[in-house]
């Protein structure tokens, strides 16, 4: 019998990434276009949809003719996305408004909103408290843009908006998957339902919400148009797929309680698997989300831009105007890590774009005990460090919610994963073993194991995920550093309480 093979594609803030795999988990391709985000100013930041929909095309088609395989082999289609920023479309299914990105910051005012009006609701049934995430975008949208508001029949998440456009599906049947329902505010995520009290209060119309779909659930088939620009043929069925940080969740094996995962993308996440929804009422800093596991659920917390602060360094402070040598992330890390760190080094504070975990959109970034002494080497490791300290009050959180949680490991993948100072730290920071995954397609693996899954190429997704996600390098924690960064903790969070407190 011929082979036969899945592909899978993250609409990731960076850029779009696409990768064809057989059924037994080898990658035979991979494929990136770069996004094209859009800043017109501070706070704004949008990406027009269509470009994400041209680099779909653009990274199959590079994709399938590096495989060399037949267009009639590939089974099934999965795609994941960024998940808390919105779209807004018309009937006809096109965007009527651009990507308002997870990123883009205008829609504060309604987080305090939202919050002051049903916070402990919110965090209550959804998993998720207001943040910048969907139910304040909608509502900036609902009150800002009134005139465009008008023409949204509904909202969807990137990874939806492509997959209704490789399908050719209208609003009526714009969908959300499971996994996102925690961003929304909007949802009892227990149920899998959209919560009409919620929406009631807020003046929300239910109606433009998107159905509510499992992720392995097939969509729709690619229309001949797609198909023509993405190099496939018609008919090939689509998945729902699900957000980038459920499908990372699953490219690093993470199928069973007590395993922790680090996504070390753009945004900075940690996470873990456990069998029960819980939320984090008392400190309201982790998020709970649905695994694509039936039954597992994954408690989170994320640093909004954590590894886009790396490469603000790198391009914005290193590489200032008429130089022309830049410093790699190679480099940076070898001199980071010369350095022998001490108690009084400079701390840095990631949150440029805000705090999002717990909600302080009004907090701003900052280097703290800065000297005449203090180097680029020295800035750098501070912004690792931070992401580092960071993670131990998301995994604080955890156990205070978790009561006996048992932290087996914290699992990283992401492009930050080839950093070893940066896993030593985390290791030594959080006190438990960080391991690397050997497979390095990251979210779009994820992605292809919910086409192969929902197209039937395999039946238990839970053991597939096993066979197919091997680990490699591990990281112990360094008793007496885990007792230097507990200090460092301390004095990180004083400076946060400081800082929050100042406009």
């Amino acid at each position: 019998m011929p082979e036969k093979f899945v592909i899978g594609i993250d609409i990731g803030t960076q850029g779009t990434k696409a990768a064809i795999f057989s059924g037994s988990g080898k990658c035979f391709s991979t494929a990136f276009e770069k996004s094209k985000l859009c800043q017109p100013s501070p706070g704004i930041i949008e990406e027009n949809p269509e470009d994400q929909v041209n680099s779909v095309y653009i990274t199959i088609q590079k994709c399938m003719q590096q495989a060399g395989i037949s267009a009639s082999a590939i089974t099934g289609i999965g795609i994941c996305g960024q998940m808390a920023g919105i779209i807004g479309i018309g009937e006809d299914g096109k965007h009527v408004t651009p990507y308002d990105s997870w990123l883009d910051t205008r829609c504060a005012p309604y987080i305090l909103q939202m919050d002051k009006k049903a916070g402990e609701e919110i965090l209550t049934k959804s998993g998720c408290a207001p943040s910048f995430n969907h139910g304040p975008k909608i509502l900036w949208w609902k009150h800002e843009k009134p005139e465009i508001f008008k023409q949204i029949k509904s909202f969807v998440q990137p990874g939806a908006y492509i997959a209704m456009r490789l399908c050719g599906l209208a609003a009526k049947e714009a969908f959300i998957d499971t996994s996102y329902l925690h961003f929304s505010c909007l949802a009892n995520n227990t149920l899998g339902s959209w919560d009409a009290g919620l929406c009631e209060k807020f003046d929300i119309d239910i109606s433009t919400l998107p159905t509510i779909v499992s992720s392995s659930k097939i969509i729709g088939e690619i229309t001949s148009y797609s198909a023509g620009l993405a190099g496939l043929i018609p008919g090939i069925p689509v998945v729902a797929g699900c957000g980038d940080t459920a499908a990372s969740f699953l490219s690093a094996g993470a199928v069973e309680e007590g395993t922790c995962v680090d996504v070390a993308g753009t945004a900075s996440v940690f996470a873990a698997v456990t069998s029960s929804f819980k939320a984090d009422i008392k400190n309201k800093i982790l998020g709970c989300g649905q695994s694509i596991i039936k039954g597992l659920w994954y408690p989170y917390a994320y640093i909004n831009g954590g590894g886009m602060n790396l490469e603000w360094f790198k391009n914005k402070i290193l590489l200032y105007e008429n130089r022309t040598e830049q410093l790699s992330f190679e480099t940076l890390n070898h001199l980071a890590n010369e350095i022998k760190p001490e108690i009084y080094d400079p701390l840095f504070i990631p949150h440029l774009g805000g705090r999002v975990c717990p909600s302080q959109p009004d907090l701003r970034g900052a280097w703290i005990n800065l000297s005449w002494l203090t180097t680029a080497p020295l800035l750098y490791r501070a912004i690792l460090e931070s992401v580092a300290l960071e993670y131990c009050t998301f995994k604080n959180s955890l156990v205070s919610l978790y009561d006996n949680y048992p932290l087996k490991e914290l699992r990283v993948t992401g492009g930050g994963e080839k950093s070893e100072l940066w896993n030593q730290m985390k290791a030594d920071a959080l006190g438990i073993k960080v391991v690397q995954i050997r497979q390095n397609e990251g979210a779009p693996l994820g992605a292809g194991l919910l086409a192969g899954f929902g197209t039937g190429l395999f039946k238990d997704i839970d053991t597939v995920v096993c066979q197919w996600i091997q680990t490699k390098n591990e990281f112990y924690p360094n008793e007496a550093m885990y007792s230097f960064y507990q200090e460092r903790l301390d004095k990180y969070l004083r400076i946060i309480q400081l800082l929050a407190g100042t406009k």
